[in-house]
């Protein structure tokens, strides 16, 4: 049995698969620098202990480096441009050069689109290294900083110094104690996503397997992908609640749908008979391997059994139970990593990796079947009230409110819900939309939301159906599960809610604490200002 470990599942000799990231961006003071209030003297510059040093590290792997600051200074006249570059000048001279600098001269008053939260400094930096923001990371120290990161579609870590707020903690998609060990992380989950040994032929049939519901199939697709790059033909074995997306998944030849009872949340009593038919129809696949994706807190080891009494010979899963001879590769990841790169790193844990140009994002078929219903013409933004598990949905009458207000502000707004959910819409719509509840299937919602500019969700799939179709998101997100873990990956995000909320981390399926206050508090006002972030008129 071969365990691997995402720290180190990658060789500097064999770089195979697509990078995670092309560019670092950093906030200036207090991140690189200590905070001195609108300093324009080179001579008060004092980098933070260990900068340089992690800084090398990021160029060493290759990484472009900018700084995006906000610097309202000028706009009050505290200091002069020509102070400013005296100050920069001497940071580099202490810290090493940077590819740019993305500065922000303004103040709050004036609006802008630059000024962080605002993403407009991580668009620029983007541009001016070559590359997209969904292939950055912004490093910073308080909550503007990681808003401007989501809003623009980038990765953000948060270092928190004694100004930082705890709210700014709590809603950090990812924080590390200090900017070497931002640093750590960026390349350790770099290092994640790519083989140890690249494979130097294709392997045959291979079964993939990810249970769960549709969001959980989404946030695989990228490590079903890896798979399908490096084998003749993919399988796929997914539930019931998965089977539309797995539909809708690039790389997948052959679906099996079959509900497994240690992995549904509602699970039928264990049948031996019905596991005996799974095993057997396992066996009919021919797979020569096998590679199991599950979340975090799921295990693989009793589909592993069955696998192995099926006869596949090699099965590669993530496992920090021993799995004795059931695994192959065992592989184990760190707690709170992305879903995504999650199944990514097991993926390149078997050998697999993405080929070149296939962007390590979430991405659906192109051929999509056509929408049952005819498609709206025009600017729309879609509002989805419900979800798969109760305490994530936010309250009907808070969702209807939402809805007003988008109208009120000149949208026209369209409420979309599966066939069970027709008098949830009917409800929300009622304020002020257009209600689409159970018209369409998870393909036609995939073909209303391409056309959206925006929509507001909460933690639930068609979060993850936008995020494939490089939709904004404005994620209504019960911290019952980790956001940086479970957010919308890759695409443009606000996020709203009470981040340290009572319920917060406890994978609770329904709300434990009375009146849903992680999500019943939503100011629809914030709404309003999350979509003209994301989706200026």
């Amino acid at each position: 049995m071969f365990t691997s470990l995402s720290q180190g599942n990658h060789s500097a000799m064999n770089p195979s698969g697509p990078a995670l990231y092309d560019a670092v961006l950093l906030d200036r003071d207090g991140t690189l620098v200590e905070d001195v209030p609108n300093n324009g003297d080179p001579e008060k510059v004092r980098p933070l202990p260990g900068a340089r040093e992690a800084l090398d590290r990021l160029r060493a792997a290759g990484l472009r480096l900018a700084v995006v600051t906000n610097q309202s200074g000028l706009a009050r006249g505290y200091f002069t441009e020509r102070d400013m570059h005296a100050v920069h000048a001497r940071i580099e001279e202490l810290l090493g050069p940077f590819d740019h600098w993305a500065i922000c001269p303004h103040d709050d008053t004036d609006g802008c689109a630059c000024r962080k939260p605002a993403p407009g400094l991580v668009h620029e930096a983007a541009r001016a290294l070559g590359t997209a923001p969904r292939r950055c990371v912004l490093v910073g120290d308080i909550g503007r900083d990681m808003a401007a990161a989501l809003a623009a579609g980038a990765t953000g870590i948060l270092v928190p110094t004694p100004v930082t707020r705890p709210e700014e903690v709590a809603e950090a998609p990812a924080v590390a104690r200090d900017l070497a060990c931002a640093v750590d992380e960026i390349l350790r989950r770099d290092r994640a996503v790519r083989p140890v040994v690249p494979r130097t032929g294709r392997a045959g049939t291979v079964l993939v397997v990810r249970s769960d519901s549709a969001g959980d199939v989404l946030v695989t697709g990228p490590g079903i992908r890896a798979v399908a790059a490096g084998a003749e033909r993919v399988a796929l074995l997914c539930g019931p609640r998965g089977r539309a997306a797995a539909e809708l998944l690039p790389g997948v030849d052959e679906i099996i749908e079959w509900p497994l009872p240690w992995i549904d949340g509602s699970p039928e009593p264990v049948d031996p008979d019905d596991m005996r038919r799974l095993t057997a129809r396992l066996a009919a696949v021919g797979a020569e391997e096998a590679v199991v994706f599950t979340s975090f807190h799921q295990s693989a080891l009793p589909l592993a059994l069955l696998l192995r009494m099926a006869g596949v010979p090699r099965i590669s899963a993530i496992s920090d139970d021993y799995p004795g001879s059931l695994l192959d590769v065992r592989h184990r990841v760190p707690v709170g990593v992305p879903e995504p790169e999650r199944a990514l790193s097991l993926a390149a844990a078997a050998g697999f990796a993405l080929p070149a140009g296939d962007e390590p994002a979430l991405r659906l078929r192109a051929d999509l079947p056509a929408p049952a219903v005819d498609l709206p013409a025009g600017d729309y933004l879609v509002v989805h009230p419900g979800a798969s598990v109760p305490a994530r949905a936010c309250p009907p009458e808070r969702c209807a409110e939402i809805v007003a207000a988008l109208a009120a502000d000149g949208h026209r707004v369209l409420v979309t819900g599966g066939p069970g959910e027709r008098e949830l819409t009917a409800r929300v719509a009622a304020a002020g939309g257009t209600d689409l509840g159970g018209t369409t299937d998870l393909a036609g919602l995939a073909r209303i939301l391409a056309g959206a500019r925006c929509l507001v969700v909460g933690n639930t799939g068609p979060a993850h159906l936008a995020a494939a179709l490089g939709t904004p998101v404005v994620s209504l997100f019960a911290p019952t599960v980790p956001f940086g873990q479970w957010a919308p990956y890759r695409v443009p995000t606000v996020r709203l809610g009470d981040a340290g909320a009572a319920c917060r981390d406890t994978r609770a399926a329904r709300c434990p604490v009375a009146g849903h206050p992680c999500l019943s508090g939503v100011d629809p006002a914030r709404v309003v200002a999350a979509v003209r972030r994301l989706a200026p008129g």
